[in-house]
């Protein structure tokens, strides 16, 4: 039985995608961030793709365990790293690599004593003001750190830029140059840039990058879409028309009423809302695609249902495929028309969605 509404994962434009990070970043090793379920994605499905990445990256101990137990054998980090003696115990069983970034972690790595092949990355706060040590903390952390390790053991450098997305703030040059300030004296390989650092900060560029946002062809800026940085959706979202109805003048749609039509026209139900990840607070005007063209969201989104105007498309049938962001319709509008941003959207799928690798 085929579904009504479905997500497809192209994995060739994973791959482009991991491709336009090796174009921007040709001299660095590549972290690629899976975390989230691969940003709604489907985690294994995305680690397949990645094969030819330096390493993955994930955020909690559960998602590097599971693909551990799927067979995949490349590096892979903890961005959240370890909270526990359990969790400590899960990273030399299964060869993760921890980011340590809070005096807890550190007091665990101190109490156990077989530590000689773990790696570490240690995470300085350079002014995101989240996780990781502050500049005047790092020495001191660094030589606990070291005196937990074999003598020959390299410690590596990370940090987040909290502002890179916008490309005239000054801060991303500010937190880089504390960050190399802090680390420069010590052996370590560095990492600075996400996505935004990538395609804009080239002072970002160190031994690795972590590109997350943009494996997924989804533009860490504003005012672009992934396309206009050639990067390849790879989520495409659909549903189908499941009615059509004729509405007269002065009637209303939906929960609320909110819409009220001021033409007799065809008004079309699409099988999908807030209880397949469809963002509820989606604007009349958002776009949808019917047949390959554009035709607006008009009155709430439900649970299950939205309704389009088919004004625009007076041969659109029952059972007609509708494009809800994809190739054609790039979510970043979708995020906009929402008053949200595009990770929310494609992390927010839910499980009644099937997923389907192309």
């Amino acid at each position: 039985m085929n579904p009504v509404t479905y997500a497809t994962i192209d994995l060739l434009a994973i791959s482009h995608n991991l491709a336009v990070v090796r174009h921007y970043a040709p001299h660095a090793q590549i972290m690629t961030v899976i975390k989230a379920d691969g940003y709604g994605h489907g985690l294994l499905s995305v680690a397949k793709a990645l094969t030819k990445a330096d390493a993955l990256a994930v955020a909690r101990v559960d998602e590097a365990i599971r693909l551990r137990k799927a067979g995949f054998k490349q590096r892979l980090a903890v961005l959240e790293g370890f909270m526990s003696r359990e969790e400590l115990d899960a990273f030399v069983t299964y060869n993760l690599e921890a980011v340590i970034h809070c005096a807890e972690q550190v007091g665990l790595l101190e109490d156990k004593k077989d530590l000689c092949s773990l790696s570490l990355w240690l995470k300085i706060d350079s002014g995101m003001n989240r996780l990781g040590f502050k500049p005047t903390e790092f020495l001191t952390i660094y030589h606990r750190l070291k005196a937990c390790l074999a003598f020959d053991a390299i410690i590596h450098f990370m940090t987040h830029l909290a502002n890179a997305d916008d490309e005239n703030d000054p801060k991303t040059l500010e937190q880089i140059k504390l960050f190399k300030k802090t680390v420069n004296p010590f052996k370590g390989a560095c990492s600075i840039a996400n996505s935004a650092g990538i395609f804009s900060w080239k002072a970002a560029l160190s031994d690795w990058v972590r590109p997350g946002l943009m494996l997924y062809g989804i533009s860490p800026f504003e005012k672009k879409t992934g396309g206009q940085l050639a990067l390849k959706p790879v989520m495409n979202l659909y549903s189908q028309l499941i009615a059509i109805k004729e509405l007269q003048k002065g009637e209303a749609v939906g929960y609320g009423g909110t819409w009220v039509a001021d033409k007799t026209m065809r008004l079309g139900i699409v099988a999908i809302g807030y209880g397949d990840g469809y963002p509820r607070h989606a604007k009349t005007g958002t776009p949808v695609l019917i047949n390959g063209q554009r035709v607006p969201l008009v009155g709430r989104v439900s649970m299950d249902m939205l309704t389009v105007d088919l004004s625009l498309q007076p041969q659109a049938k029952v059972y007609d495929s509708v494009t809800l962001w994809g190739d054609g319709l790039a979510v970043e509008e979708i995020a906009i028309c929402a008053n949200t941003i595009a990770y929310t959207l494609v992390c927010g799928i839910t499980p009644r969605v099937i997923k389907i690798e192309l």
